[in-house]
């Protein structure tokens, strides 16, 4: 549970990176300042959908892989959760808890399922396609199960406000309190806006009635103010105090890294009184500081109350309030001194306990926390990773990994190096060497696990496994090939007319006698490959082209009518059988005006011969250009 909240805690590190200049911009934006709405507005942005950015930012750091489907996923999470719990109640606001919550949902789906395995005609929605939809789904149920839950929690937080305003400075002290402690979950705002906007009354000199310790004190109540002025020591003294002793108790080779933040948020603390990023920074990476943080905050505001202190903010209480509000003010400079105080207890309290107890601020984090888990959850793809990294030449021999649909396409040193015999001992369909430094291998469907599996291991230097076999539970788990095409995967193989195939002149192929597919009418005089695949078939005759593409799906293009009887004259082929192609590649020369002349039809039909339950989908017709996608899909 600790290696837990640890990790929730760094997760958050880069998106509290982005609060101090939001913090900045809002506050200079404001009336009192500079006045520029759109400044404040810009801070506003971030500061207002601060649950959200936690969402994406906890979901990201608990992804063993930090990928960006995992932030997916946390986004997903956390707008299902909003949009379904307001219909059952429209008053539910969970603040940064429902951002928080969601993250950690997105978060664990995503190292649950990111690599799960269905059937054939279910693949394309493995892996990490099948987070966002489990994510939704999870997130309806829980969002269903909050909107009953959640509002009796609300009316805990209502009665303790209650108390607290009616308990003079033990009501001030745990006001203080309960307003750092549930700052997690956004309920310090219901306090906060009681004791803020609607305590007590005063009635100035104009005869108006003004409500709320904020509006009584920027109106001249002079008794308004002790439920405001103990926030002052702390957020212009403590939390940077509490920066700098985590930066002393840092590791020394990680205090450049975590000096520079720490420095930023704890003048942002000081300057405009907003501390969210001090304190998101160790609020899961060590709780019991949180709790001490909060006791120290109820000792401040009992003080202040004690002392007779009587200040106030109208934005918080960082030192452009307390300079602009001064002259409302009683017994300031008492902050000032109270603050000096409060950050050398800061300080002493917060380094002795992270340097005593050992605990994970920020600088001070577990390595392999850090590094997160390396393991695909699958020895059967680790083991044909290595083996496909030795067959392409070991680990210095590969520059960069990437994945498309069915092959991996990498960069590497010399493709001299590569070896395709060994690549298809370990489960490779083909290789293609593009050129001296880049290789395709087609794997199929299973490419994303390999290609993740492959990258865990170059970052490790590719460790021998312990052993090199396959374990037998796992041979049948290898993905199967999927006789589907995907739209964006199949291009307009030459310059033409789209027809349906009902309308080529030839009975066999109108009544789909081969298969389905389509015809052309061509006006290129190029045939290129409309997918990526190995050439199966090169006709004597030079007339037809047999392709398999790497999913399976077989294609035969068969270029004019009759045209079997011209022997090969107007055509000349530009590859050999059992060539790998990809889409975009040449095949055959055309002479159209010989063919013309001499063939019954131009007319060039494209027949899928071994589709058994797919369903072809012609998408477009009329004139394309050779290259488009969208033509057709199968599925």
């Amino acid at each position: 549970m600790f290696s837990f909240l640890q990790k929730i805690g760094k997760s958050l590190m880069f998106p509290i990176a982005t609060l101090p200049a939001a913090a900045l911009l809002l506050r200079f934006g404001q009336d009192d300042l500079l006045g520029i709405p759109f400044l404040s507005a810009a801070g506003a942005g971030i500061i207002d959908n601060l649950a959200i950015i936690f969402a994406i930012g906890i979901a990201f750091g608990l992804a063993h892989d930090s990928n960006g489907g995992a932030a997916l996923a946390g986004a997903i999470a956390y707008l299902v959760l909003t949009s379904a719990i307001a219909t059952i109640n429209e008053s539910i606001n969970m603040g940064v808890f429902a951002g928080i919550l969601s993250g950690i949902v997105g978060g664990l789906l995503y190292n649950k399922f990111y690599n799960v395995k269905f059937p054939a005609w279910l693949a394309f929605f493995g892996g990490r396609r099948f987070v966002p939809i489990i994510t939704a789904a999870t997130m309806t149920v829980l969002a269903g199960i909050l909107g009953y839950a959640w509002p009796p929690v609300q009316e805990m937080i209502d009665g303790a406000g209650d108390w607290i305003l009616n308990a003079g400075m033990f009501g001030v002290g745990a006001y203080g309190f309960f307003n750092r402690l549930l700052l997690p979950t956004g309920l310090h705002h219901i306090i906060n806006t009681i004791v803020w906007f609607d305590f007590g009354t005063f009635t100035d000199a104009t005869g108006e009635v003004v409500r709320g310790e904020i509006n009584r004190f920027l109106k001249g109540d002079p008794t308004a103010g002790p439920f405001l002025s103990g926030f002052f020591p702390i957020m212009m003294f403590g939390l940077p105090a509490a920066c700098l002793a985590m930066y002393a108790a840092a590791k020394k080779e990680r205090k450049a890294i975590i000096g520079g933040m720490l420095f930023s948020i704890g003048f942002t603390s000081f300057l405009t009184g907003i501390t969210e990023p001090i304190e998101f920074s160790f609020m899961f990476l060590s709780p019991l500081l949180y709790v001490v943080h909060a006791l120290l905050t109820g000792v401040s505001m009992m003080i202040a109350y004690a002392l007779d202190v009587h200040h106030g903010f109208g934005f918080s209480a960082g030192a452009i309030d307390f300079i602009l509000n001064y002259g409302l003010a009683q017994n300031p400079l008492v902050l000032l001194v109270m603050g000096l105080g409060t950050g050398v207890i800061y300080f002493a309290i917060f380094y002795f306990l992270i340097v005593k107890l050992d605990l994970k601020t920020p600088g001070r984090e577990d390595e392999d926390a850090e590094d997160g888990n390396a393991d695909t959850g699958n020895k059967g793809i680790d083991i044909r990773a290595y083996h496909t990294i030795e067959a392409l030449g070991g680990n210095d021999n590969i520059a960069a990994v990437d994945y498309c649909t069915t092959r991996l396409r990498l960069t590497v040193k010399d493709a001299d190096k590569v070896s395709e015999k060994d690549l298809k001992r370990h489960g490779a369909m083909g290789l293609m060497k593009i050129n001296k430094t880049n290789v395709q291998v087609v794997i199929g469907t299973a490419v994303e696990f390999l290609a993740d599996a492959m990258k865990n291991r170059l970052a490790n230097g590719n460790p021998t496994p312990e052993s090199l076999d396959v374990p037998a539970e796992e041979l049948s788990t290898e993905a199967e090939l999927v006789k589907e095409i995907r739209a964006e995967d199949f291009g307009m193989p030459i310059d033409g007319k789209i027809i349906p195939l009902s309308e080529v002149p030839d009975e066999v192929f109108a009544k789909e006698m081969m298969g389905p597919g389509f015809g052309i009418i061509p006006s290129g005089n190029t045939l290129y490959s409309p997918v990526d695949g190995q050439v199966v078939t090169v006709f004597p005759t030079k007339h037809a082209i047999g392709i398999v593409t790497d999913t399976g799906v077989e294609i035969l293009i068969h270029v004019g009518l009759d045209t079997v009887k011209l022997n090969g004259e107007g055509f000349e082929t530009l590859v050999e059988q059992g060539q790998l192609v990809q889409r975009g590649d040449a095949l055959l020369k055309l002479n159209l005006t010989y063919l013309g002349g001499n063939a019954s039809s131009v007319v060039t039909p494209v027949i899928f011969t071994n589709l058994t339950g797919q369903e072809l989908e012609v998408l477009k017709t009329g004139s394309q250009k050779q290259g488009t996608v969208s033509i057709l899909k199968i599925q």
